[in-house]
């Protein structure tokens, strides 16, 4: 399946194809703003897209990729089973936990927390 726009809880989602290219470059990230300026709002992401250093918060890799979404206005949302880098790295952990409490960056198991997320902030 090819990353599609639907709308979910009446907001504009880009859902990324968990067998799509990897977001493994900045510029992978920016490819991914530009197909959401396609009238999408937000852009959900598979755990399984991002790179190995998007986890790793030393990169700066996951830092660089949450501003670029930041900056365009469009929300970023990590969708999956995170657990083995969140039991591996505390700072992630708190990462994950800071941007949750916020708004432009979520990190959330399936579709149906996404969906909740949304009808909570609409």
């Amino acid at each position: 399946m090819p990353d599609v726009v639907q709308e979910r809880a009446g907001v504009r989602v880009l859902v990324c194809d968990p067998d799509g290219p990897p977001v493994a470059t900045v510029q992978d990230a920016l490819d991914l703003v530009g197909a959401a300026f396609l009238g999408a709002q937000v852009v959900a992401v598979p755990v399984s897209r991002l790179d190995e250093e998007f986890f790793s918060l030393g990169t700066r890799f996951a830092g660089e990729v949450m501003q670029k979404f930041v900056n365009y206005r469009l929300r970023l949302v990590v969708l999956g089973d995170m657990s083995r880098h969140l039991a591996a790295s505390s700072a992630l952990r708190a990462l994950v936990h800071e941007s949750n409490r916020a708004d432009h960056v979520w990190f959330l198991p399936d579709f149906e927390a996404l969906d909740a997320r949304l009808r909570a902030t609409a």
